[in-house]
């Protein structure tokens, strides 16, 4: 166990316990940094700039969390019924986007957004209107969910599948016996059995949710007026600290997420398991 806590001790406890160090005190152009106790906490929960980032990344994950893990689930059921032809072919396809780098998938679809040399503009021209426009401030979020709905589908996909490969062929084979077509195989079967698979696929759904950063940080160096500098939490913190060198102030942000996303993580277990029993 000595090596575990070791790293555990200086990769996770002290910056967890130095950010909170951090959080107490205040930069300030004149007297420099000062003790501040939790006055960053109560700026926080008052701070429109976070709320506002908050709001689009609680949308963010309402919207395309279940969109994403819903086409997962499809997916996955699709390649283990043995009427798919070329499941393996399919199997990689779909988790292929996963191993494109984060970088290179936002730079690709953000060329294939632009509407004079990229795919939309071709679209548009074709149809003679505007009928896809990702650059505008009704659309962007939605954007940047199609980004990493593409990127994190296989991944998912390999979840469930993962869980539905566990099932014993003896369950199959005693449903056909008893006239159980495969919709019912599906519903009474299959999506039990991937119902743990689903609320861990889903735990971590939420937690890159709320650490929506690299999608919308690499768009706005294409379209600057749309992203602003607190678009998603992640982003406002970088910035705090980064740019307007309010280090403790961006801690205290950075450390409020992390309390959110912790306890929203731990709900939806909790109902997962609870489900599950």
């Amino acid at each position: 166990m000595t090596p575990f806590l070791v790293v555990f001790a200086l990769f996770i406890v002290t910056p967890l316990v130095y950010s909170m160090y951090l959080s107490l005190f205040r930069n300030q152009l004149m007297g420099g940094t000062t003790f501040a106790g939790f006055a960053n906490y109560v700026t926080a929960f008052t701070d429109p700039k976070l709320w506002d980032g908050m709001g689009r990344v609680g949308l963010f994950l309402v919207v395309q969390v279940p969109i994403m893990l819903g086409i997962a689930l499809i997916a996955a059921l699709a390649i283990d019924s043995g009427r798919l032809h070329g499941k393996s072919f399919f199997r990689v396809a779909l988790f292929l986007p996963y191993a494109v780098p984060g970088v290179v998938a936002v730079l690709m679809w953000g060329f294939m957004y632009d509407d004079r040399l990229g795919l939309t503009g071709s679209v548009n021209d074709l149809v003679g209107f505007p009928l896809i426009d990702p650059y505008t401030k009704q659309w962007i979020l939605t954007a940047i969910g199609n980004i990493v709905t593409w990127e994190f589908v296989g991944y998912n996909m390999l979840i469930l599948y993962a869980a539905l490969r566990t099932v014993p062929l003896e369950i199959y084979e005693a449903a056909a016996i008893d006239g159980a077509n495969q919709f019912r195989i599906v519903r009474s079967i299959k999506i039990p059995a991937v119902r743990g698979a689903l609320v861990i696929a889903t735990i971590f759904s939420i937690i890159g949710s709320f650490q929506l950063f690299n999608e919308p940080t690499i768009l706005k160096q294409i379209e600057p007026a749309l992203i602003s500098t607190y678009y998603t939490p992640n982003i406002y913190a970088y910035n705090l600290s980064f740019v307007g060198n309010q280090v403790s102030y961006a801690a205290t942000v950075a450390i409020v997420m992390g309390v959110i996303t912790a306890i929203v993580a731990y709900v939806v277990q909790l109902r997962g398991t609870r489900r599950e029993i």
